[in-house]
């Protein structure tokens, strides 16, 4: 044996002493492994952005780090402006082209830059959305008040610093016909066929102004049916009016939920699950303003064939992953879901994305009671890296206002979410599975792979990433990126030990051998 192999087998032996020595339950960790932000300025996000020409543009630039901060852009294009104090960029580009920009910021402590590019085409959602939806977090029980409490939290909690952006009210905010309650019932449409809001929302418009003015984005939801599934008014017969109306209110995002569409659909057929959709993308398509479109019909008809082609920016691809205690657990569902999105992973990219449902961690809904997520904290971090892993949009399901350390470490690690965000798009698959183990792996845009290991099974257990599984050879350094730590350049394999129910992110970079190198 020689001297070079006995120094590789001794750091292997090390490195492996000291992965063991850090696999114990994460129940028993006080805090969460997600290091906390340097006060030293860093640019964090997507580093591609895609609008439609004479749109209305509006991108925050999502940098943590000791404020105040003053951020700059060399390549700025004509017809955008960015405050030097926010970091948001506005304006509106007249025509089609890719602008190639460095972004950059500096504070008292230092600065950062990094590149970022705008796409003006035909295509948004050059990356899976970030954000936060009602539903998971008070179903129909919502309000001006609420929404506008989750938007401030947003941005105080730091999480539009990581990158979230999106506000999305769902069911509840307009009119229920048949509701006797004065707050919700009465008269779905004014005189001249326009949706009326409940008295919960007095006034849209200034609603969704105070959440632009937060730097953030707001979403809106509704029915292709004469009802959303709560029995509030839906757009069957008013799709252009309803969204000229959406669009005049100035929401962003549309969720365009099934529901009652069911009751006047002919059948199932593929035509008639895409006539709605459709129907409501030409809609969107006249209001000269950029509407991320949510396709929300739990995966009839194999969605993800066609989301795309009626001008779907996300599909969900199932039904609910929420269910109530005593049907089963919320680890079941979000395991079955999750790891059942193999095999479509060929119909995500770059403007349009398969959407598993939202995250489910830190005080949701449960039962009829907002109670901490019954996921332990092993489950949730396989949840958050699978859903990273799988170019999943991240819309985050509970109370804003209410994030501990640990969700906010979970919802907030940047090199995590820098695997949702990657430009390249690429949505990751299996390439091991055996006995409640699996490893999960995806190309990178810079070259590199994001890999996940998981551990389905009760007991603790190793998970090895193997080279000839990965499809790549020769030697690679390998990060945690939960932790945010190198452990060092590895050959042929990388082995882990995964607690219950637990995952290991890893980001794998190829190393380029030089001839001095031995």
């Amino acid at each position: 044996m020689t001297l070079g192999v006995r120094k590789t087998l001794a750091v292997r032996w090390a490195v492996a002493l000291f992965l063991a020595a850090l696999a114990i339950p994460l129940a028993a960790q006080p805090s969460s492994l997600t290091p906390k932000p340097s006060p030293a300025p860093r640019i964090n996000g997507p580093m591609v952005y895609g609008c439609r020409p004479g749109s209305p543009f509006a991108y925050t630039i999502p940098a943590t780090g000791q404020r105040p901060m003053e951020f700059s852009a060399a390549g700025l294009p004509s017809g955008l402006t960015l405050d030097a104090k926010t970091g948001r960029i506005t304006g509106t580009l007249a025509r089609k082209g890719t602008h190639a920009m460095m972004l950059r910021v500096r504070n008292a402590l230092g600065k950062a830059e990094r590149p970022f590019r705008i796409v003006c085409g035909d295509t948004i959602a050059l990356t899976p959305p970030m954000g936060w939806s009602s539903w998971y977090m008070a179903y129909t029980n919502i309000s001006d008040k609420m929404v506008r409490a989750q938007a401030k939290a947003m941005v105080s909690s730091g999480l539009v610093d990581h990158g979230y952006s999106y506000i999305n009210i769902d069911d509840g905010w307009n009119i229920k016909p048949d509701s006797k309650d004065p707050v919700i019932g009465g008269a779905p449409r004014d005189a001249a066929g326009h949706l009326r809001p409940n008295r919960n929302f007095p006034n849209m418009k200034a609603l969704c102004d105070a959440v632009h003015k937060l730097g953030l984005k707001i979403g809106i939801y509704i029915s292709p049916g004469p009802t959303t599934c709560a029995g509030f008014a839906g757009s069957y017969g008013h799709e252009e009016q309803d969204a000229r109306q959406f669009a005049s209110w100035g929401f962003d995002f549309l969720k365009y939920d099934w529901c009652s569409y069911g009751d006047v659909a002919p059948d199932k057929s593929p035509g008639s699950l895409k006539k709605p959709y459709a129907l409501m993308r030409s809609a969107l398509d006249k209001v000269g303003r950029d509407m991320v479109y949510n396709l929300c019909q739990y995966g009839m008809g194999d969605v993800w064939e066609w989301g795309r082609e009626v001008g779907g920016n996300y599909w969900r691809t199932t039904g609910d992953l929420g269910v109530p205690p005593e049907d089963k657990s919320l680890w079941t569902s979000m395991s079955r879901i999750g790891f059942g999105q193999a095999g479509k992973e060929k119909f995500a990219g770059p403007g349009g994305w398969n959407d598993p449902d939202n995250i489910l961690v830190g005080s949701i809904l449960w039962g009829d009671k907002l109670v901490p997520t019954p996921l332990t904290p092993d489950e949730q971090y396989t949840y958050m890296s699978l859903w990273a892993l799988l170019a999943a949009p991240l819309i985050f399901g509970g109370d804003i206002t209410q994030l501990d350390d640990f969700t906010l470490g979970l919802l907030g690690n940047d090199e995590v979410i820098e695997v949702n965000q990657d430009a390249l798009g690429k949505q990751a698959v299996p390439v091991s599975r055996a006995n409640d183990r699996e490893v999960w792996a995806k190309d990178m845009e810079d070259g590199s792979k994001a890999v996940g290991l998981f551990n389905r099974g009760a007991s603790v257990t190793t998970v090895t990433a193997r080279w000839e599984d990965l499809g790549i050879k020769g030697k690679w350094k390998v990060r945690d990126a939960w932790r945010q730590y190198d452990w060092g350049v590895f050959e042929n394999w990388f082995t882990q030990k995964v607690n219950v129910h637990g995952a290991v992110l890893l980001r794998l970079s190829p190393v380029k051998e030089t001839p001095n190198m031995k």
